[in-house]
């Protein structure tokens, strides 16, 4: 093992096995995302608060209707951009748990408060 192996550190993990986050950590836009799904709304987009399938199965398995995937602004993007917050829980605004993802689902970190 060489010295640089050997000083790698994991990210600590959470209960889902993936790697974690602190809410304060995130963009200034996904703590205003998490911000309204706890306040209900309003939400800037459309799609916001609507079921997020899991079909990469990234996510811990769940009930169809348990996540809920809502966009985190991406600042001079065109469009939605990558960057999304999805929580699971009913109701909505008492998540269970949150996720992030800032490239469109290939990835996600569980978050902590």
């Amino acid at each position: 093992m060489t010295g640089a192996q050997s000083q790698a550190k994991e990210a600590p993990q959470g209960g889902s096995g993936l790697e974690t986050v602190a809410l304060s950590a995130l963009p200034r836009e996904a703590q205003e995302t998490h911000r309204l799904i706890l306040a209900g709304g309003p939400f800037p987009h459309g799609k916001d608060g609507v079921v997020f399938g899991n079909r990469e199965r990234i996510l811990p398995s769940k009930a169809k209707g348990y996540y809920h995937e809502y966009t985190v602004t991406t600042p001079g993007a065109r469009n939605r951009g990558a960057r999304r917050l999805v929580c699971g829980g009913k109701p909505p605004t008492t998540p269970d748990v949150c996720y992030y993802t800032d490239d469109h689902y290939a990835s996600f970190k569980q978050l902590t408060q």
